[in-house]
């Protein structure tokens, strides 16, 4: 199956805020951004999937001509207490010891790295499932990166050496 990972364009969060789920919006105008995903993309039309944070399902609705399913679990990581905190006020006694390992360290009324990785694991299951030939995910940087550590057999330390850009396509066969 090909899969076309899409991440969500740049948000309209100040840089250096952290928004896991925090429904944000998308900088606008976007249209020229959204236009240049779809002509990157497979001609005929396939199944589209996103998130349903608003950044994911704008773009998936434009992809898809309004024909598209949601999935909580293509949401991005939980950072609970420090959703829409600017990065350098978080107190350094809790950022420290999830900085030194984000995959197992649970952020409080969040998730670690491995919870949203069982998450899209549970996802890719079902999707393998489906038998598509063809499948389009709108989603975000770290449901991407938990799909390539997947997809690579890399650890899940390892899941920030692939970076993903703002509107940025990774196609995957699964």
């Amino acid at each position: 199956m090909e899969v076309y990972l899409v991440r969500h364009t740049e948000t309209v969060c100040e840089k250096g805020i952290c928004y896991g789920q925090a429904d944000v919006a998308v900088q606008e105008p976007f249209e020229h951004l959204f236009q240049e995903i779809k002509n990157q993309l497979p001609v005929e039309e396939i199944k589209v999937i996103s998130s349903p944070l608003k950044r994911c399902t704008i773009l998936a609705d434009f992809l898809s001509n309004g024909i598209f399913e949601e999935d909580n679990r293509l949401m991005e990581m939980h950072f609970g207490n420090w959703e829409l905190q600017p990065w350098n006020d978080i107190p350094k006694e809790e950022l420290n010891p999830w900085m030194e390992d984000f995959v197992s360290v649970q952020i409080s009324n969040g998730e670690s790295f491995e919870i949203l990785y069982e998450r899209v694991l549970s996802f890719i299951k079902d999707l393998k499932d489906n038998n598509l030939d063809k499948i389009t995910i709108v989603t975000h940087a770290g449901v991407i990166r938990s799909f390539l550590c997947y997809q690579q057999n890399l650890s899940l330390k390892e899941a920030f050496q692939n970076k993903v850009n703002f509107g940025q396509i990774i196609k995957i066969i699964l």
